[in-house]
């Protein structure tokens, strides 16, 4: 039976969740706690990998090594660098890139090493139900003006709060030929752990700021207000495309 692991990196990302979850258990393993239990009938596991790239991949990797899960999906906030994408829009991640990765002149900058790879897809199949789960949440939340995107977001081990940085990282990847949508600091770990060990993934991201001078400011209050109610909403209607 397939075992569908949600990953945020902050609790107020959950909020709403564990109460649906259906004959809840608590596990604790690598310094992480999860709850495992069901949604709609699914097996599934809750875990928040907590903020950056290395607490992702391992958080990543115990879910598939310890609790058996062949099956993931991360939700979460990011910040909106895209032209056209707004704070309490939703971004689907089509890809990943790691906007911090520089192995040149070794590697091209961005590429991972030895993997001759610079983005990691995520799987087509669950993002297009993530889309359409999405698409639905933004319908049964009235959110009109809301748009939702579909791309690549990068990750980086940096909460990227300033103006000039955001557009310093938009024109290196662009001259990579990368068209970046939004960044954030762990979807490209866990995507590149589940390109490792095979197991599906796709990713969410409700736009909490512009990842300009005014990121800190807004970005606590949109995650306790908005945020955790479009993470509950999108993954109770995935749950019942599964």
């Amino acid at each position: 039976m397939t075992v569908t692991a949600i990953l945020s990196a902050l609790a107020e990302e959950q909020q709403g969740l564990l109460e649906q979850l259906n004959k809840p258990q608590s596990v604790r393993h690598g310094g992480r706690d999860f709850w495992l239990g069901e949604l709609n009938g699914h097996r599934v596991v809750l875990g928040l990998s907590r903020i950056g790239k290395v607490a992702a991949a391992t958080t990543a990797t115990t879910l598939i090594t310890r609790l058996g899960v062949n099956r993931i999906v991360f939700t979460g906030v990011a910040g909106g660098v895209g032209a056209g994408v707004s704070v309490g829009d939703v971004v689907v991640a089509a890809e990943f890139v790691q906007h911090d990765m520089d192995a040149s002149p070794i590697f091209p900058r961005f590429e991972v090493p030895l993997y001759g790879k610079t983005c990691f897809a995520c799987d087509p199949a669950l993002t297009e139900m993530l889309l359409d789960a999405s698409r639905t949440a933004l319908a049964e939340t009235e959110q009109g003006q809301a748009r939702l995107h579909r791309g690549l977001i990068a990750s980086g081990d940096r909460f990227v709060s300033a103006a000039d940085e955001s557009r310093g990282i938009q024109r290196a990847l662009r001259e990579a030929g990368l068209d970046v949508l939004a960044v954030e600091m762990e979807g490209a770990a866990v995507a590149q752990v589940c390109f490792d060990f095979g197991v599906p993934f796709a990713a969410v991201r409700t736009i909490s700021d512009r990842a300009d001078d005014q990121a800190h400011v807004d970005f606590p209050k949109f995650v306790a207000e908005v945020a955790s109610g479009y993470a509950q909403s999108i993954m109770t209607n995935l749950f019942r495309l599964l």
